[in-house]
Parts: C-alpha cells; sequence; structure tokens
C-alpha cells in the first residue's frame, strides 16, 4: 500500500530550488506561487531568504553569465536575464563583461561548427545566421566571418 508523501512547506519547498541551483526572486516568486494560499506568504518567505542570504539576485546573475556567456553572445545572455526578471541595473552592470569576451566566444563557438571561412554568400548568410541565432553583434560576426580574431587566440596560447 503507498504512503501518503507529506506536504511540503513552502519554506522547505524553496529551499529544496534554491539547494540545485541560484534562481532569481521572480523566477522562485512564481514557482512558488502555485503552492502558496496567499502571495503574501511567498512574498514574507522572498524577504526572509533575501535577509538570511539564501536568495540572491547578483548570485543568480553571476551563475548565469558564466555558464552563458561561452556559448552565446551579448544579446541573447542580455535577453535571458531580462526574461528571468532581473532589473535592468543589474544587466547594465555585466554588458561591459559580456562584450569584452563575446570576440573570443564567437570565434569559439564559429570554430566549432564550421570548419573554414565562407566562400560564397550562401555559405557567409548560413554562418551569419546561425552566430545571429546565437546572440552575437552583426559587427562581432563580421569580424570572425573576416578572420579576424585570430591574433586574440595566438596571444592566450
Amino acid at each position: 500500500m503507498p504512503t501518503k508523501r507529506p506536504e511540503l512547506t513552502l519554506r522547505h519547498r524553496a529551499l529544496q530550488y534554491l539547494a540545485r541551483r541560484e534562481y532569481t526572486h521572480a523566477e522562485l516568486h512564481a514557482k512558488l506561487l502555485p503552492h502558496a494560499a496567499e502571495s503574501e506568504a511567498v512574498d514574507a518567505l522572498l524577504k526572509d531568504l533575501v535577509s538570511s542570504g539564501w536568495l540572491s539576485d547578483e548570485r543568480a546573475l553571476e551563475q548565469i553569465v558564466r555558464v552563458r556567456s561561452s556559448r552565446f553572445g551579448t544579446l541573447r545572455v542580455a535577453y535571458e536575464l531580462r526574461q528571468k526578471g532581473l532589473s535592468e541595473a543589474l544587466i547594465n552592470s555585466v554588458l561591459p563583461q559580456l562584450k569584452s569576451g563575446e570576440l573570443t566566444a564567437a570565434r569559439a563557438v564559429w570554430q566549432k561548427k564550421f570548419t573554414a571561412l565562407p566562400q560564397d554568400q550562401k555559405e557567409k548568410a548560413k554562418q551569419m545566421r546561425f552566430l545571429q541565432s546565437r546572440g552575437f553583434a552583426t559587427a562581432v560576426i563580421l569580424d570572425v566571418l573576416r578572420g579576424r580574431g585570430d591574433e586574440l587566440e595566438c596571444e592566450d596560447l
């Protein structure tokens, strides 16, 4: 006979989520809301988690940027940060860091997918679309497809 699992408290549920990964305030609020009798309980819990250091938008921002910046461009990472409910001030604080490594990331993503520079317009359009879908800026894409950025890789070795 199956045993009935006890209902998780809101705090316990929140801590289980936070044990897996960093969440933004908005993300955790959305995840907990269906399990709460009233939204004031969720707000109070989140306020307590922030004050105790368990919940931090800054840490979530750092984690997202660290994981995504090697595979995606500034535009895509900034879009994802907005989708997760982070403030524009926090997003703007990491944009210079994202932009500084964008050419290197674009070059690495391009090299993983393609073996050679485009030989015709059709191939160039294909490679540009691929890099644009990853959120890289047009100027960075053009630098990669012109073969620029090779000197950066030589200096890193």
